[in-house]
Formats: structure tokens, C-alpha cells, sequence
């Protein structure tokens, strides 16, 4: 009987995934680098894989993106970004830390060390133009001490984000997601709101982190929408009024925002102006009505 020839293609080839650092490599790392966590920097390092690997899924991220994260630390979560992002930029304030990135993921992610970079600095003062590319998405276990300030301000500097991913402590993480009216509604949920719709996307308990802290943490995914001008000038206003109504959370709005408008009346009359009732509190108005407010004010 004769044979049979079978044509065959080019052997297909996969890019090698990264290695996930456990326990024993966080620690290891951290030795090596003269490293004691401080609650200065709100350093608590991950060391549970299955952990990253969810955050990374509850992102969405893919090869098309570029991810921007914030306090990578010892890089747990960079190496499983690597492994489903297009790129990723880092900035992180240590320097040490700063410092040995790029070898660990050339030690633990050889196949992607090229499509990482990372800057050393503060994350609450960077801006667009200090990144070297457009990040799509912002992926970050954040440091719980100025969570909130660094999500708002990453949302607003940086116009490409189309999705934020972040963990931050578990009562944070509620208050960014509370809808008006609810008891922990708040600046934070309101201003959230105002670059897109905001959802929780799970819990994390303590057992992951090295330290581990006394608290527990949770997963707030933004997804940008077009809804409110990204122009800064009205952003600026939006939040002014946000901050001016919760001020004084237990006042009706026409008393509350008499500063912000000039008088009680001047108040009213802008809140009337804008199909609101100036009798009610600030917790029960939407982000959709403090820009309705905000341009009261505009020019």
C-alpha cells in the first residue's frame, strides 16, 4: 500500500506566557532590595497569581492595549498585564522599586520585556505629555492612602483612557460605585460618574498581600462614555459645585451652594435654572445635574 504525503504549514508558534510571582518571589524580591513595605507609600504587595490573573480579566485588556499602571511595586501585577495587553507603561514613586522592574520582567517575562516600560514619579502629578505613549486603559491596585485623587486625576489628564480598572479599599471601592441617594453617596461617586459609567467588579480579601492589611479591598471598573464635555474648563466647574454641595451635606441646595453662587437667592435661582429643586439635598442629585448646574456658571 502506498504512502499517503501530507502538505504541512509552518509550525505555528505562541509567545511564551510570563511567570507569576508567589509568595516566596515577592518576599525574595524584597530582601534582595532592602525593602520594608510603608504605609507612607500604601505599599501592599500582591503575591496571589489567581488574584492578578482576575484583575486582568475583569479589565478586559487585549493586545490592542495599552495599559498604564500605577504602583506596580514589585511587579505581580505587570507581568500578568504582559501576558494580555499589547504594552504597558509603569510609574512608580520608589525609585528602588523603579529601579529593578525591567529585570524582573526580563527575568520573568522575557517574550514581552520589550513592551514595557516604566517612569519613576508621582502619579498625581503627571500629566499626558509625561508618558511616552496614549494608554487605553488604566489597570492599578492603587495606594489606598490617595486612591480616589489619583483615579480622578489619571481620568482627567489623560484623555485616551477608555477604561480604568483599579483596586482600592473596600469602602472606597463602595462609595465610587453608590448610586444617588444611598447612605455612602458621595464626591467621590459623582465625580467618577462624570467620565463614564462605574460598576463594582468584585471583592479581594486580605490573605493576597504582603503585608497584609487591615483592611479589605475591591474592584471599581469605569468605562468612559462621551456623556460631559472633557474640556477642562467645565470639568473644573462641574467639581466645584460637587465639592460646594457636599460641603454641607445636611443643607438644602439653596443653602448650600450660596458661597459657590454669591447669595441663598442667587442660589435658587440657579438651581431653578437648571430644572432642579432647590430644596433638595446633594445626595440625591445625579452627575447629569451638577453639569446641568455648572453651566449656570459658564460663559
Amino acid at each position: 500500500m502506498a504512502g499517503v504525503h501530507v502538505e504541512t504549514g509552518p509550525a505555528l508558534t505562541t509567545t511564551p506566557s510570563p511567570r507569576l510571582l508567589g509568595p516566596a518571589q515577592i518576599r525574595g524580591l524584597a530582601a534582595e532590595l532592602g525593602v520594608r513595605p510603608t504605609k507612607t507609600l500604601g505599599q501592599n504587595f500582591v503575591h496571589d497569581a489567581n488574584t492578578v490573573r482576575r484583575i486582568v480579566a475583569s479589565a478586559g485588556v487585549g493586545t490592542a492595549d495599552r495599559v498604564l499602571e500605577v504602583g506596580p511595586g514589585l511587579g505581580s501585577l505587570t507581568l500578568a498585564l504582559l501576558g494580555a495587553a499589547g504594552s504597558v507603561e509603569a510609574v512608580e514613586i520608589d525609585p528602588v522599586l523603579a529601579a529593578r522592574l525591567p529585570a524582573t520582567v526580563a527575568e520573568y517575562a522575557p517574550a514581552q520585556q520589550n513592551s514595557f516600560e516604566v517612569i519613576t514619579a508621582d502619579a498625581l502629578r503627571i500629566s499626558a505629555s509625561d508618558l511616552t505613549g496614549e494608554p487605553t486603559a488604566l489597570v492599578a491596585n492603587l495606594p489606598y492612602n490617595v486612591a480616589v485623587p489619583v483615579l480622578l486625576h489619571l481620568m482627567s489628564e489623560v484623555d485616551s483612557l477608555q477604561v480604568a480598572l483599579v483596586m482600592v479599599q473596600a469602602e472606597v471601592a463602595d462609595r465610587l460605585a453608590a448610586e444617588p441617594g444611598s447612605r455612602v453617596y458621595g464626591i467621590p461617586s459623582v465625580k467618577a460618574r462624570y467620565f463614564g459609567r462605574v460598576s463594582r467588579a468584585g471583592s479581594v480579601g486580605r490573605n493576597v498581600f504582603w503585608p497584609e492589611p487591615k483592611v479589605e479591598s475591591g474592584l471599581v471598573r469605569i468605562d468612559r462614555t462621551d456623556d460631559y464635555p472633557r474640556d477642562a474648563e467645565t470639568r473644573k466647574q462641574v467639581f466645584t459645585v460637587i465639592d460646594a454641595a457636599f460641603a454641607q451635606r445636611r443643607k438644602t441646595l439653596r443653602a448650600a451652594l450660596a458661597g459657590w453662587a454669591g447669595s441663598p437667592p442667587q442660589a435658587e435661582a440657579r438651581l431653578r435654572a437648571a430644572g432642579i429643586d432647590p430644596s433638595v439635598r446633594g445626595e440625591r442629585l445625579g452627575v447629569a445635574d451638577y453639569v446641568a448646574l455648572a453651566r449656570t456658571a459658564l460663559p
